[in-house]
């Protein structure tokens, strides 16, 4: 599809993050996962982002804006706008 550079703030545990990478992968699009978990900075951006919650996944992209659990419809049409811009 792309290859923008996103970056994917998750766990391991989490389902929507591991549906949300599979979409990614089975579409060609690079990015960078951030475990929570194991990377306290990446946790407190997190929390930071989404009124101290864990809402995981955060995905960045590389203009900033920020989608949290999207499902694979908004991340595609995100990722579309961003291909047609």
């Amino acid at each position: 599809m792309t290859e923008v550079q996103l970056i994917i703030y998750g766990t391991n545990w989490c389902g929507d993050c591991r549906r949300t990478q599979r979409f990614l992968q089975d579409n060609q699009v690079s990015y960078k996962f951030i475990n929570i978990d194991l990377d306290k900075k990446g946790e407190q951006f997190v929390l930071s982002t989404n009124r101290g919650m864990r809402s995981v996944p955060t995905i960045v992209f590389p203009d900033g804006s920020i989608l949290v659990e999207p499902t694979n419809n908004q991340l595609s049409a995100k990722l579309m706008a961003k291909i047609e811009s």
